[in-house]
């Protein structure tokens, strides 16, 4: 989530912003249209992707973005290059009452509201909308992580889980961000196991409030907030959320962290000293906190892999112009391929993580089609949808913020000693971005919660990967002769190839089962290797179909030809990497050698010229002084 300088935007007069944001927002159904492009009523299953064919109108794409969601990531655009970036050195050294007054600022044209009800003074916006917001505020690191908490975990548990009265009392303050929100759920023991925590709430001998006494760390927003979600066990017990204000007696945020990166936002532990919460204040249900845990969860990890998306386009904008402007031996270093190829590889990452971004949330906007955003089943619809696409959650978790480590890397290598210094933004993105893998459940956690989804979804009947497995054994068993007539579709070998892909994730998930049974949990390195995967496979996937769907003319159509080739067949090597992995520590002799034919099989591929084809896209890029897609 990185800075880049104003050159990149014309900025305009906040009021004309203003403007502007109130009539995109008039457009309440702004999702719904772009939807059209869609197939029609097509419900899919989450994590199908691996046992089901898709067609390209079957996904939602950045270019299918509506002229009203256009108009909002221009208003997002034109709100950080007036109000944020000429601000950066002041929100780095944690001006006093800054943070606030930006969010402030946000709030006056929605930035702090897109997913609340406007019954409670939000604009309930789709979720196309809101990773387009997303990946407009990953500009800035410090600002990005205030703002989530702001508009995600500090007001979202209260807008989606809150009785009628929490929210009329608490989410307009939010929404409007006269409060500050922060979402107090980790501990200093507890590491991922969020439920480990120590956090105790007792019942007052009249039965009024709750006792809390505890501590929480790493809170974002910590020491500028008004108001906690807070998790504690109700008797040692009963894992449970609480709405706690900060005037209320016993709340204490300790000093601010001093940390490697996004050092301009508020981290801070919060204690609580017999706090005295009313208990009109538990938020859902005594024991059921972790419902709203990981609901949230699922929601936050959709929005931070859509600002990593945003925060890598920033980056390669920012390395472009510096290849072009730094010269070496008598040239822009832009003209070396070794500079192409950093660029040509950035540049197709990006491309692959933004288009699980918008498939991914294009389907859970599909999956609540006539759902009306004020309707008392809403937010239940949205959670629901959510926990649907939970799997393709954690997956663009993970990539988007793998994607942004990526980019932040090679631009600082691109810089060369100049990106070592902090007078040059790429050095506090490179430090900004690092965090992102351990937001919202580390990369790890996420990792071993893909295949753990997938199978526990299986044993409920709930996605056929048994009867899909069983099929990919019959195929192996008696293979079908090779068809003459082959996909002239565009990049039909790496359509098969993405084929290929989910049957080797079958093979290895398949083996993996038959022989660790339910002792596979234990199995990490295992785990992790299929998850590597199944996102490797939904990526390839989502990159074919995204082209397919909107293949350009000339120069354009060839770029978007050569980034889904880099893409595609570097991660068929990937997978087949993990693959090898995986069965490596499965089977053993005879076993391990027939599987990796199998899988050879599976996987078999002609690289293409991926020296050129880099080199191309860079050009591409370099031409346009920009990341060269929607």
């Amino acid at each position: 989530m990185g800075i880049l300088s104003s050159h990149l935007f014309l900025p305009r007069n906040i009021d004309i912003v203003k403007a502007d944001v109130a009539r995109s927002m008039a457009v309440t159904d702004t999702g719904k249209a772009a939807m059209t492009t869609v197939a029609n009523n097509l419900r899919i299953r989450g994590g199908s992707f691996l046992i089901e064919a898709r067609a390209p109108e079957d996904i939602f794409t950045p270019e299918d973005l509506t002229d009203q969601h256009k108009l909002i990531a221009q208003t997002a655009d034109e709100f950080i290059a007036q109000e944020i970036v000429p601000r950066v050195k002041e929100i780095e050294e944690k001006k006093p009452g800054l943070l606030h007054e930006l969010l402030k600022k946000a709030a006056e044209i929605g930035l702090c509201a897109t997913d609340v009800p406007q019954k409670y003074s939000g604009l309930g916006l789709d979720k196309i909308s809101s990773i387009v917001v997303a990946e407009k505020m990953a500009r800035n690191g410090s600002w990005a992580a205030t703002i989530g908490a702001q508009a995600g975990i500090g007001v979202l548990p209260i807008a989606f889980f809150g009785t009628d009265a929490q929210k009329t009392k608490y989410v307009p303050k939010l929404a409007s961000a006269e409060w500050v929100g922060a979402y107090a759920l980790s501990e200093s023991t507890s590491a991922s196991d969020a439920l480990h925590c120590k956090t105790r709430a007792t019942l007052s001998p009249e039965g009024k409030h709750y006792l809390l006494n505890g501590s929480k760390m790493w809170i974002t927003n910590g020491g500028i907030a008004d108001l906690y979600v807070v998790f504690a066990k109700v008797d040692g017990e009963k894992f449970t959320a609480f709405i706690v204000e900060r005037k209320f007696p016993g709340v204490s945020p300790g000093a601010e962290e001093h940390k490697m990166g996004i050092r301009g936002s508020s981290t801070t532990p919060v204690n609580f000293e017999n706090t005295p919460v009313p208990v009109e204040n538990v938020l859902g249900e005594i024991g059921k906190g972790h419902l709203i845990a990981f609901n949230i969860l699922n929601m936050g990890r959709l929005k931070l892999g859509a600002g990593c998306v945003g925060g890598s386009k920033y980056l390669i904008a920012d390395a472009l112009r510096w290849a072009k402007e730094r010269v070496a031996f008598g040239h822009p270093i832009a003209d070396f391929g070794l500079i192409k190829e950093k660029l040509g590889e950035m540049i197709a990452r990006t491309f692959a993580a933004e288009s699980i971004s918008y498939r991914t949330a294009g389907m859970i906007e599909q999956l609540l089609e006539g759902v009306h955003q004020g309707s008392p089943q809403a937010a239940e619809e949205t959670l629901a949808a959510l926990q649907e696409y939970a799997v393709e959650c954690s997956i663009l978790k993970v990539m988007g913020t793998e994607t942004l480590d990526f980019v932040a890397d090679e631009g600082v290598q691109i810089y060369g000693g100049y990106g070592f210094s902090s007078e040059y933004e790429v050095e506090r993105a490179y430090r900004d971005q690092r965090v992102n893998r351990i937001f919202e459940g580390t990369n790890e956690i996420n990792r071993l919660l893909i295949t753990d989804m997938l199978l526990k979804r299986s044993m409920k009947g709930e996605l056929a990967l048994i009867p899909a497995a069983q099929k990919l054994l019959d195929e192996i068993l008696t293979p079908a002769a090779e068809s003459a007539d082959g996909d002239e579709a565009p990049l039909a070998e790496e359509a098969a190839l993405a084929a290929g892909a989910k049957k080797a994730v079958l093979l290895v998930a398949g083996a993996a089962v038959q022989k660790y049974l339910q002792a596979l949990a234990d199995e990490q390195e295992v785990v992790a290797a299929i998850s590597s995967m199944v996102m490797e496979t939904y990526a390839m996937e989502s990159a074919v179909l995204r082209v397919r769907k909107h293949g350009g003319s000339g120069e354009q159509a060839q770029a978007e030809a050569d980034v889904a080739q880099i893409f595609i067949h570097e991660a068929a090597e990937r997978l087949e990497s993990s693959a090898r992995t995986a069965l490596a520590h499965i089977a053993e002799g005879d076993a391990l050698r027939a599987q990796l034919a199998v899988l050879r099989r599976f996987l078999r591929r002609t690289t293409p010229d991926l020296v050129a084809l880099k080199r191309r896209l860079a050009d591409r890029a370099l031409d346009l002084n920009r990341y060269p897609f929607a």
